[in-house]
C-alpha cells in the first residue's frame, strides 16, 4: 500500500478479514506510531498512539480513539497532549483500582531520548472521544522511557515498567547504555521509587505478565537485535532475575505480550534478528541528527538499528514464555525501516504491536502500518482456539 492508499482507508471501519476484523484508525497526522490498547471502565476499547510529522520532532503528540463494544466503527482521533517544545511519545493508558484512567507518556527534545521526562494526566471519556487533564512530571530521572502496561501489586502498589537511557555527558543517545527497571508508587502515583533489573544492558520495553500466584515473567526488546529476552519474579513483581534469551528472534523493535485466559502466553513481534538481515541504519533518529555534534558511544551494548520490521507474528507459549512453538503471521511486508519518513512510501514496517485479550476468547491487536497509520486487528475466538490447538 502507498501512503495515499492507506490514508484512503483511515476511516476506522472494521471489515471481515483473515479470521477476524481489520481496521485502520482515523488520524489527521502524517506519521502515526506506537499504539497502545486498553479497556475502559465502560467496556469500550481505547487505542492511543503518537502522531505528527516525524518521530523526535516537537509536533509529535499523543492521540487516542475509542471503539464501543459491539460497534464496527472507531470514533474520531482526539489529541491528548500539547507540549510544543518536546516530542511526546510512547503513550500508556492505565485504569487505577478506583476506576480513574491515567495517561502516561514520555516527552523529549528532538532525538535526545536521554533527556526524556515521563508525564501523567487524567483521562475521561466525553461522548465519542477521550479528553485529558493537566500533565504532571512524575519525577523519574532524565532519560526514563516507558512502553508496557503497568500492573497493581498484591499490596496495592502501582508498578510501571521502565527502560532507562542512562545519560552520559557529551555522548549522543544511541541506546548503548539502556537498561531495564521498574517504578513503584505506594501513593497512587503521587511519588515513585525506581528498582533496577539486574544485568539488563540492552533489554528494554520490559513487559511483565502474571503466571499465577506470586510468579511473573517479563519479556524484553533487545538493542542488540538478537532474541526476545525473559526474566522472572517470584515475589509478585518486587524483584526480577536477569533477562535471558527465549527462542524468538528480535530486531530491536517493540513487542506486545499478554497472558491469555487459558494460561497461554501470547507474544506479538517481528521474529527476525540481525543475524538474518544485512539491513542497517546509523540510529533511530537519522533524519534529525544533523545538528547534533556530540560523540557517539564507544562503550555499552552496541545497538543494531535497521533490521526489517516484518513480518508481524503472533507467537504462543505453553510453558510460561520459555519457548514459543506456534508462530502465526498476521501480516507481512518487506519490513523496510531504514527511514522514519511517512510520506515517500519507502517505509514498510509493521511494528510496535500491542496485544489485549478479549473476554470472548478473541484478541485485539494494534500496530504501526508503514509509519503512516495504526492498524487494528481483532482475531476471533475460533481463530485463537485453532492456533492454540496446533500443539495438541
Amino acid at each position: 500500500m502507498t501512503p495515499d492508499e492507506i490514508a484512503a482507508e483511515m476511516n476506522g471501519t472494521l471489515v471481515p478479514r483473515d479470521g477476524g476484523q481489520w481496521a485502520i484508525l482515523p488520524a489527521g497526522t502524517i506519521q502515526n506510531h506506537a499504539a497502545f490498547l486498553t479497556r475502559l471502565p465502560d467496556g469500550a476499547l481505547a487505542c492511543s498512539w503518537f502522531g505528527g510529522t516525524l518521530e523526535g520532532k516537537s509536533d509529535i503528540s499523543i492521540h487516542a480513539a475509542v471503539l464501543d463494544e459491539g460497534s464496527a466503527q472507531w470514533g474520531p482521533a482526539a489529541r491528548l497532549s500539547d507540549d510544543a517544545a518536546r516530542s511526546e511519545q510512547n503513550p500508556v493508558l492505565f485504569t487505577a483500582p478506583d476506576g480513574q484512567v491515567w495517561l502516561f507518556n514520555t516527552a523529549q527534545p528532538a532525538g535526545n531520548q536521554d533527556e526524556a521526562r515521563v508525564f501523567m494526566r487524567s483521562v475521561i471519556r466525553k461522548e465519542d472521544r477521550l479528553e485529558s487533564g493537566e500533565k504532571r512530571d512524575i519525577g523519574l530521572p532524565n532519560g526514563t522511557f516507558i512502553r508496557a502496561r503497568p500492573f497493581v501489586r498484591d499490596d496495592g502498589a502501582w508498578v510501571l515498567p521502565l527502560f532507562r537511557c542512562n545519560p552520559r555527558n557529551g555522548i549522543r543517545w544511541t541506546g548503548a547504555f539502556d537498561t531495564a527497571a521498574i517504578a513503584v508508587s505506594q501513593d497512587n502515583g503521587a511519588t515513585w521509587s525506581v528498582a533496577e533489573v539486574p544485568d539488563s544492558a540492552g533489554a528494554v520495553h520490559m513487559s511483565p505478565v502474571p503466571l499465577g500466584g506470586a510468579e511473573m515473567a517479563a519479556f524484553y526488546r533487545r538493542r542488540q537485535s538478537d532474541f526476545v529476552h525473559r526474566s522472572e519474579s517470584h515475589d509478585g513483581g518486587r524483584s526480577w532475575s536477569a533477562p535471558t534469551p527465549t527462542d524468538v528472534p528480535n530486531n530491536n523493535s517493540s513487542i506486545g505480550v499478554a497472558r491469555l485466559a487459558n494460561g497461554v502466553i501470547g507474544l506479538v513481534c517481528n521474529p527476525v534478528s540481525a543475524a538474518q538481515s544485512q539491513s542497517r541504519r546509523t540510529s533511530l533518529y537519522d533524519e534529525i541528527e544533523e545538528t547534533d555534534d556530540r560523540a557517539e558511544a564507544r562503550e555499552g551494548c552496541e545497538p543494531i538499528w535497521g533490521v526489517e520490521r516484518a513480518p508481524l507474528a503472533l507467537c504462543l507459549s505453553f510453558d510460561g514464555g520459555l519457548t514459543f512453538p506456534v508462530r502465526h503471521v498476521i501480516e507481512d511486508s518487506p519490513g523496510t525501516c531504514l527511514s522514519n519518513n511517512s510520506e515517500d512510501g519507502k517505509n514498510k514496517e509493521l511494528s510496535y504491536p500491542v496485544l489485549l485479550p478479549r473476554t470472548d476468547g478473541g484478541l485485539d491487536i494494534a500496530y504501526t502500518l508503514y509509519r503512516r497509520a495504526i492498524r487494528h486487528v481483532r482475531l476471533d475466538a475460533a481463530t485463537v482456539r485453532r492456533l492454540i490447538a496446533q500443539t495438541a
